[in-house]
């Protein structure tokens, strides 16, 4: 068992990995693996990185083309959980997220992730710089997976809001970060709890 967090920024040192191995680091420590996948290894050897909708319902044409695509959808499937994180780009995802979700369409025909747990971190440039805009974009892209959303509140600490939001420079922001171990403490015990 281990939970997927997906670095939906084109920077692999960045803000938002940062945050995303904070959640994982927390994780583990409740016992539960977890598996950072940086966004910009599905987009590489793609001939389109985006979506062209070329067959309903999706052949993964584009995934038996690329290695990244693939090892995506493959990881994402055999999650337990799953964690999204973007950077604020206009008040929403990175555009480098979204092209890999819009090609998770054969993933959601086959309805793998129906009631898997979900979470979202967003960091933005400013205090008030779009995290939440984001952080609704990314709970948007979960449940059209089917997937259930879950803050970062547990039953020791608060029942917190919608999601991890953090301004940059994440390693500076000791509320997100601490945040950030409330919520991979709260994604560790979904994955318990819906292993009983």
């Amino acid at each position: 068992m281990y939970i997927l967090a997906i670095n939906g920024s084109p920077n692999r040192k960045g803000n938002t990995a940062l945050l995303l191995e904070k959640v994982l680091e927390a994780a583990r420590a409740e016992g539960i693996d977890g598996k950072i996948f940086h966004v910009m290894d599905a987009l590489k050897d793609q001939e389109n990185p985006f979506c062209m909708a070329c067959s309903s319902p999706c052949k993964e044409v584009c995934h038996s083309r690329s290695a990244g695509l693939k090892e995506a959808c493959d990881l994402l499937e055999g999650a337990a959980a799953v964690v999204l994180g973007s950077p604020v780009y206009f008040g929403t995802v990175s555009a480098q997220l979204k092209a890999l979700w819009d090609k998770t369409r054969a993933v959601r025909s086959r309805r793998s992730l129906v009631g898997k747990p979900a979470a979202a971190v967003s960091v933005g440039a400013a205090r008030f710089g779009g995290q939440e805009t984001t952080l609704k974009a990314l709970h948007d892209m979960l449940l059209i997976q089917g997937m259930s959303i879950v803050g970062e509140g547990t039953e020791d600490d608060d029942a917190g809001h919608q999601g991890l939001c953090a301004q940059k420079p994440a390693q500076e922001d000791s509320f997100a970060l601490e945040r950030a171990r409330i919520l991979g403490r709260r994604l560790a015990r979904e994955v318990k709890r819906a292993s009983k």
